[in-house]
């Protein structure tokens, strides 16, 4: 299964991250999914790629130009996509992903996960469910979350839309949540199913 995972190109404050980020690379590759990411070698995509790749998994990174350099952008990915614009590599990595995964980031994390779970609502990721998961390590997200169920008990979001992410808080979880994947997403909107025809 192809898995995009969005994270940050630091490592954040807390050792935790780095460490868990490592943790779901290793299994990753120990359980046959491809990791789909931004091809950074630093931070969270480095840890996540670096554990996968040493644990024999393959890995595509997708990039702009230019962040192409010898310090941001790993040199032994299976597969190296190289865009023009950010919208661009946004697009490949979200039409690539059979699941979604936020691990710890700051703002790009945010705008990339959030985007998935706007298009999740709109049934334009398919009818295939591709499950959309915030991984909370250490409470990181909780915040974030508190949001999401202040959306929805204001009447901005669906309960549906909420129920559809995931919160996860170990490896396990993410391993129950994948279990879905590829069913018929029963919960997206019709609307635009012309899209796929």
């Amino acid at each position: 299964m192809n898995i995009t995972v969005y994270c940050g190109n630091n490592t954040g404050n807390d050792p935790e991250f780095v460490k868990r980020a490592s943790e779901l690379g290793k299994w990753m590759a120990e359980h046959g999914h491809r990791l789909i990411f931004g091809g950074g070698k630093l931070g969270m995509m480095g840890a996540v790629s670096r554990a996968l790749i040493e644990a024999g998994g393959e890995a595509t990174g997708v990039t702009p130009g230019f962040f192409i350099t010898k310090e941001e952008v790993r040199d032994d990915l299976t597969e190296l996509i190289v865009t023009k614009q950010m919208w661009d590599r946004r697009n490949i990595m979200i039409e690539r992903g059979d699941a979604f995964i936020a691990l710890p980031g700051g703002t790009g994390t945010a705008d990339e996960i959030t985007e998935v779970m706007s298009l999740k609502r709109l049934g334009l990721l398919g009818r295939a469910n591709k499950p959309v998961m915030i991984y909370n390590i250490n409470g990181y997200y909780d915040n974030f979350l508190r949001f999401m169920d202040d959306m929805t008990r204001e009447g901005f979001w669906r309960k549906e839309d909420r129920d559809n992410v995931i919160e996860v808080k170990c490896i396990e979880d993410i391993a129950h949540a994948l279990e879905s994947a590829g069913t018929e997403d029963t919960t997206r909107n019709t609307l635009y199913d012309e899209h796929f025809k």
